[in-house]
């Protein structure tokens, strides 16, 4: 595990309020997993979590949304500048599923989905993307998949609607997901009903990033879970949302 301070080479706007950060170095990391990352010295303001979006020869990769406080320097951060970063943390999805493969993101939550769709082994993998108004880095995957299907809630680009409006589970052996609560949900629901395995990436805020402060804690069937440390990824028949 990396715990150091670190060369920013790019750290630009793609789209409304996201960002592309792109860190110089020798890093590791699997689809799913997340670095914790800081680029201020106020201890008040907490690292934040934020899943690769790609690993290559350069550094790594994260793509973020503006958020808060701490989304918002992390965006002003300039290239040559230092950022502090530690992970890689969480676990993991299976890069080795087999079967019909459909990956389901949602706004920023297509981040961890494009690292996904460029490891994942699968034959055949559809990737369904789902956006407010303003899709992005959907791109990136179109030569690792099988199709892309794109939605707008306004119907600006791609379809109109919400993502799980096309989605058809009972077509596929595995559904991997990541995005909005609301939308991980309906995706869950869908799987369970129709019997198809469902694995989800939960997002929550984090404090440590390691399992000790218990901030991340999420409901599942065997009791709370730490989304930090026993996830983000977990098996959706085992999770409990919030109505």
């Amino acid at each position: 595990m990396i715990c150091s301070s670190e060369k920013v080479i790019e750290n630009k706007l793609i789209s409304e309020d996201i960002y592309l950060m792109k860190i110089k170095g020798e890093f590791q990391g699997a689809p799913g997993q997340f670095y914790m990352i800081k680029s201020w010295d106020n201890e008040l303001i907490l690292p934040r979590p934020i899943s690769i979006f790609d690993i290559d020869e350069e550094g790594i990769s994260f793509l973020y949304q503006l958020k808060g406080k701490g989304t918002k320097l992390m965006s002003e951060v300039n290239v040559g500048e230092r950022v502090q970063i530690m992970g890689p943390l969480g676990n993991t999805f299976n890069k080795e599923a087999k079967g019909k493969i459909a990956i389901v993101g949602g706004g920023i939550g297509v981040a961890p989905m494009v690292y996904l769709a460029k490891e994942l082994k699968a034959e055949k993998v559809d990737f369904y993307a789902g956006f407010k108004n303003v899709d992005y880095s959907v791109e990136t995957v179109e030569k690792y998949v099988n199709k892309i299907i794109l939605s707008t809630e306004t119907g600006e680009k791609g379809k109109k609607g919400f993502i799980t409006e096309y989605l058809k589970p009972e077509e596929y052996d595995l559904v991997l997901c990541c995005g909005p609560e609301i939308m991980m949900k309906k995706v869950v629901d869908m799987c369970n009903k129709v019997s198809t395995k469902v694995f989800v990436s939960m997002e929550k805020r984090m404090a440590c990033g390691i399992g000790a402060c218990l901030v991340c804690t999420c409901k599942t069937t065997e009791g709370n879970k730490r989304t930090c440390k026993d996830g983000p990824v977990f098996d959706g028949k085992d999770l409990i949302f919030n109505d």
